[in-house]
């Protein structure tokens, strides 16, 4: 049930839903005198002399008795106050709102450049004075080319940003009508200190777009600030002349080397909005024509030099952080577990600095845990001063026998651009209790206990005077000694072709191994499908780690001693393979690994894997 009324400027609207009368409207209205009162004022923040602007003074309620306001310096008085009133009622379910308001228009005209304050308009409702606030208003002095609006004009577009003057088609945009400027937050710094970069727009035309984008840098890590899509302009005095200014980009740049660096020039396409003096107005708003054209111009913003410095002799077990306000905690869950079940430590580093490139902190597991990769969950957003959030580390180990373990305080150092020093900060110790559980032999090496000693493993020496040849006989000349002599040179040449033919047959192994990767995998999740039908996870899960590892290893042709994610994901970007691509096929190795000891629920947990291990080794199929 929903009831609305609206007033505006006299003129009334009703609408009526729910079957409730308009007695009931009518008893209601006056709920809107015990609203608290409130006068706000709406002036722009910067004009021009010489420029018409509007001041408004809007209160929340239409039981006034007395409006009053003090004197415009630095405006003239053209007319008003113009008055408009507005209502509107609301019931739903039972519920109502009511709001009234009446508005007080004052047009101007700007007189003498300065800054000044709007003056107090004041309201008397119910024999109560109430006062307005008095915002400031900058009068830029006149002589510019360019016009406007207040404050500049929003556009719906982030291109769509201002519109300042609008020059006759045909007449030259100079590098005086519209530039960008570049400005570094610091021109020094240390590698990996993060520092800002701001593409500022100057314009005394009207644009309708402005497009340019960072390029890839050689020696740096960038990451755009993101930025409101809708841009205000803003008026400043540069040489005389009043210009729109808005800060159009901004970038966060980490060095990645040391010595004299250059961020080259960055080119900004622009459209300049003219008009077509020759074309009829009148002929253009029934649709005969356009009396506007747009001009492409292309924007350099200047280069900059930055001298980024080597990082002072680095401690043993830094991170790579660089930045400020670095901080780490720790949880350890369970902290009571059996042999064998999984134990997951979860680590978090906050600050603000380069987030995306420091390493996992490195924890000192007992000797008999078996642990594995950490998963990296990252919540970082680029601020004006790096990289800020937080990046979480998720650690799964799995403790083979039972007894009371104390896991070390976790480290994190970092260098500290504020103290341009090392700074260590660290994690409480862990207490984890296992108790004895079901013995299972690792799958990564074998345990120390499953080793025996073969007794039969030495051979029965023979004793004895094996005999020797007779003296005096000379074997050398003699028909044995020749044929024994062409019997080893045959056998050589023998050896040798069959060398040659296994060079050239092995020369083409990596392709071999290549056109049998996918039907390796396929055979590997062939299998796993019929153990994920059958409820067996653990080969189920040995099944899909080989269909991903011999794929990988046969396709990339890695050798089994190299088979890890760093040597796979670093073989794949060298073979143009996409970032997307390479961070899936990592991913679902972690899961499959992570999952073999994770709770929940298992044949939802590996019907999600096998769809995902076939999905990315296609992609990969695809891509190599």
């Amino acid at each position: 049930m929903k009831i609305s009324f609206f007033r505006n400027s006299q003129s009334y609207h009703l609408t009526r839903k729910g079957g409730v009368g308009l007695t009931a409207l009518l008893l209601l209205l006056p709920l809107a005198l015990f609203a608290d009162v409130k006068v706000t004022v709406q002036a722009p923040q910067q004009v021009e002399e010489g420029q018409r602007v509007r001041v408004s003074y809007v209160v929340n309620t239409q039981n006034i008795e007395d409006f009053q306001v003090g004197e415009f310096q630095g405006f003239e008085l053209l007319y008003g106050p113009s008055t408009s009133q507005q209502s509107s009622f609301q019931m739903i379910n039972g519920r109502t709102t009511q709001s009234s308001s009446v508005t007080f228009t004052y047009t101007l005209l700007a007189q003498k450049a300065g800054t000044y304050k709007i003056p107090v308009g004041m309201v008397k409702s119910d024999g109560k004075a109430y006062k307005s606030g008095q915002p400031s208003v900058q009068i830029l002095p006149g002589g510019s080319d360019g016009g406007g609006s207040g404050g500049g004009q929003q556009g719906s577009q982030r291109q769509q940003a201002t519109h300042m003057r609008t020059q006759d088609a045909g007449d030259r945009v100079t590098a005086k009508d519209l530039y960008i400027t570049v400005t570094a937050s610091k021109h020094r710094l240390y590698e990996q200190e993060a520092v800002l970069l701001t593409y500022k727009l100057y314009t005394l035309v009207s644009i309708d777009q402005c497009v340019g984008k960072m390029p890839e840098l050689d020696g740096f890590h960038v990451q755009e600030v993101e930025l409101p899509q809708q841009k205000s302009l803003t008026y400043e005095r540069v040489n005389g002349k009043n210009y729109g200014t808005v800060v159009w980009s901004q970038y966060v740049l980490f060095p990645q080397k040391t010595g004299k660096l250059t961020v080259p020039a960055l080119n900004f396409e622009a459209e300049v909005v003219q008009q077509e003096r020759s074309i009829d107005p009148f002929e253009a708003f029934f649709g005969g024509g356009s009396s506007l054209v747009r001009v492409k111009k292309t924007v350099v913003a200047p280069a900059v030099e930055l001298q980024v410095d080597a990082l002072p002799q680095r401690p043993v077990n830094f991170s790579g952080a660089v930045g400020t306000n670095f901080h780490v905690s720790g949880t350890l869950t369970p902290q009571q577990v059996d042999a064998n079940d999984a134990v997951q430590l979860r680590l978090i580093v906050s600050g603000t600095g380069n987030m995306k490139l420091m390493n996992a902190p490195k924890v000192e597991w007992p000797k008999d845990f078996e642990s594995y990769d950490p998963k990296v969950n990252e919540k970082t957003k680029p601020s004006t001063s790096g990289a800020t959030g937080n990046v979480v580390y998720d650690y799964t180990v799995v403790p083979r026998h039972g007894g009371r373990y104390t896991i070390p305080p976790v480290e994190f150092c970092y260098f500290d651009t504020k103290t341009r020093q090392y700074t260590t900060v660290r994690t409480d110790s862990f207490q984890l209790a296992v108790a004895k559980g079901v013995q299972r032999a690792s799958r990564q090496s074998a345990s120390q206990e499953d080793l025996k000693v073969l007794n039969s493993d030495i051979r029965y020496i023979r004793t004895g005077d094996r005999g020797t040849g007779k003296q005096g006989m000379n074997f050398f000349s003699t028909p044995k000694y020749w044929g024994g002599y062409g019997a080893a040179l045959v056998a050589f040449v023998v050896v040798l072709a069959l060398f040659y033919r296994q060079a050239k047959a092995n020369a083409n192994v990596a392709r071999r191994r290549g056109k049998k990767a996918g039907k390796a995998a396929a055979k590997h999740l062939k299998s796993a499908s019929k153990l994920l039908r059958q409820g067996q996870p653990e080969a189920f899960y040995d099944e899909v780690m080989r269909a991903l590892w011999g794929y990988a290893g046969d396709k990339l042709n890695l050798p089994v001693a190299d088979l890890n994610k760093d040597n796979v994901g670093a073989e794949l970007t060298a073979r143009s393979v996409d970032e997307g691509t390479v961070e899936h096929f990592l991913r679902v190795l972690g899961d499959c690994e992570f999952a073999r000891f994770a709770p929940g629920d298992p044949a939802a947990t590996m019907d999600k894997l096998f769809d995902e291990a076939t999905e990315v080794i296609n992609q990969m199929d695809s891509a190599l």
